[in-house]
């Protein structure tokens, strides 16, 4: 009988001191934690969107609170968001620049067609693994909603085979962003009102036999531009937020309409 009581009271007792000491050490090495980074974490939407440039709602609020990081960068939270985490703070954390999502592709069922009939998944991502999706565009969308699918606000809608983006509705999370196989959504200030609905970097010939609506390389709007703010690039015209005005020069010249 000894041979058993013998090792079960050793493990018990190596078991209690183990504890005592664990106990000993999560007193002295203990991190404070600041109230506020709870504070902070519930007025953030929890969306987890990493459109502040951190993991999720968590590391934001810890990083306002420890690395004095702005309180204007949670998007989906916008100004109401920022003026809360102010106050939490007791200072301003700066301006809230409310941006929007964009999908940069025109080629809707009226201007463009599709090279065969895809019946597989109804994902872009899985038709994009089908010889690069079956429209006649590989660069544009294909229509199928994963960008749709993913917004949590309800700010995208399929209409003649392509996303289109509400901007009063849009919060710019970027889940849409992230989700795009032909990665035709981006995010900028809503006070940019134009852009270059297009992403082929086809040449233009290529474009024009593709798209009615895409890009064909001729560089009107570089030329017209008063501001310098289009550059071409990969077959591609592009704006320069920074420097456009949204004089609306670019959408009179271009021939095809691309710019919108």
């Amino acid at each position: 009988m000894t041979e058993y009581i013998v090792p079960v009271l050793i493990f018990g007792a190596i078991g209690l001191v183990a504890g005592v000491l664990l106990s000993i050490a999560s007193k002295v090495f203990e991190v404070k934690s600041d109230a506020r980074v709870e504070s902070i974490k519930e007025i953030l939407p929890g969306v987890n969107c990493g459109a502040c440039g951190y993991a999720g709602c968590e590391d934001y609020a810890a990083a306002i609170v420890e690395k004095n990081v702005r309180s204007a960068l949670c998007k989906p939270g916008g100004e109401d968001v920022a003026a809360a985490i102010d106050s939490v703070m007791g200072k301003s954390g700066g301006k809230f620049v409310r941006e929007i999502a964009v999908v940069h592709c025109g080629g809707d069922c009226t201007k463009t067609n599709k090279q065969y009939k895809y019946t597989g998944l109804q994902s872009c991502a899985a038709a994009k693994r089908s010889y690069g999706g079956d429209g006649n565009c590989n660069y544009g969308c294909m229509g199928y909603g994963d960008c749709a699918k993913v917004c949590i606000y309800g700010a995208i809608v399929i209409d003649n085979n392509i996303a289109f983006i509400d901007r009063d509705v849009c919060k710019a999370c970027a889940m849409c962003v992230k989700t795009c196989p032909n990665s035709l959504i981006s995010i900028h200030s809503v006070d940019s009102q134009v852009d270059i609905l297009c992403s082929s970097k086809e040449p233009g010939k290529t474009v024009k036999q593709n798209c009615k609506s895409g890009c064909i390389g001729c560089k009107i709007c570089v030329k017209k531009c008063p501001e310098n703010a289009i550059v071409f690039d990969d077959n591609l015209a592009r704006i320069d937020h920074s420097k456009c005005t949204n004089c609306g020069t670019c959408i009179s010249a271009c021939p095809v309409g691309t710019i919108r």
